[in-house]
């Protein structure tokens, strides 16, 4: 017995069809009230980080992460649509690649491209 997978993100919002709209558009997840998004196999990451790590905004209780495949295309899609997106090179290493947007209501998003080896 135990858990096996992260079931749901549910998270407040001010306007959420807009909020689920912009999802759609931009990152391709269907973020609607009753859509259930099948994503693919691969590494979460859970972890609880120190109150005043300045790993993300001090003012956001959370960041989300997501995986992406191709990291420089969705890069390019989000920047043609004036989505502000920032990268470091101290970023990318072992892990992979990250970069980091903000959702209309400012949620933090990292965006991150796993090494090719991880992917599976």
């Amino acid at each position: 017995m135990g858990v096996t997978g992260i079931g749901g993100l549910f998270f407040r919002s001010r306007d959420p069809e807009a909020r689920a709209a912009w999802y759609r558009e931009h990152l391709g997840i269907d973020a609607g009230q009753t859509a259930v998004w099948r994503q693919d196999a691969g590494a979460t990451v859970f972890a609880p980080v120190p109150a005043d790590d300045d790993y993300f905004a001090a003012d956001q209780p959370v960041m989300l992460n997501l995986r992406v495949s191709d990291l420089d295309a969705l890069i390019a899609s989000l920047t043609a649509a004036g989505i502000p997106v920032e990268t470091k090179p101290e970023w990318d290493g072992e892990y992979g690649r990250f970069a980091r947007i903000h959702d209309p209501e400012g949620l933090p998003i990292e965006l991150w491209q796993p090494p090719a080896d991880d992917e599976d």
